[in-house]
């Protein structure tokens, strides 16, 4: 069914909304896929904390470059659905791998993230980095790591004076036998 221009304007309105609104956008191409396979990816996707729509070449091409984005032309080739990392980029890039997996009518076209455009394999890799919250997890515990050597280091005089006084008391006092 033919969207009126009123209706178009509109979704190019949220595209754009979307588009500033988002860590990383990623462009797939879909052809051939069922409904049921579109909606796992949703659902997916949403899980990861993004959005995930089948866009009209024109729509896309507009709303990203009205975000200020230079658009390949080969991202708006063919069948095209975007999605809207809203949150974490890298954990949005592997639900949507994920989701995808197994699936040979998808193929990832590229993407934005930032100013920068990634290329597929960029993608891919993006994918493959640990999620956020585990990222902080690591970096915290390599703060962590240099002020726990220092009290150890601190605190080893005293435990040395400690022992020293233990076995000289234990030398000292007199074994009832």
């Amino acid at each position: 069914m033919a969207k009126s221009k009123e209706q178009k304007e509109t979704m190019l309105a949220q595209y754009v909304e979307w588009v500033g609104k988002s860590q990383a956008v990623v462009l797939v191409e879909y052809s051939g896929l069922k409904m049921s396979n579109l909606d796992a990816i949703r659902s997916k996707v949403r899980e990861a904390g993004g959005e995930f729509h089948i866009v009209k070449n024109t729509l896309a091409k507009l709303a990203l470059e009205k975000a200020g984005f230079k658009v390949p032309e080969d991202y708006t080739e063919k069948s095209t659905a975007i999605g809207f990392a809203f949150s974490d980029p890298a954990g949005f890039a592997k639900a949507l791998t994920d989701a995808t997996k197994g699936m040979e009518a998808v193929k990832i076209k590229g993407g934005f993230m930032g100013a920068a455009t990634l290329k597929p394999a960029e993608v891919k890799a993006l994918a493959s980095l640990p999620p956020l919250p585990v990222m902080r997890a690591h970096l915290l515990g390599i703060l962590q790591a240099p002020a726990s050597k220092l009290v150890r280091t601190l605190a080893e005089p005293g435990r040395q004076v400690a022992y020293v006084l233990k076995a000289f008391s234990e030398k000292a006092a007199p074994t009832a036998v």
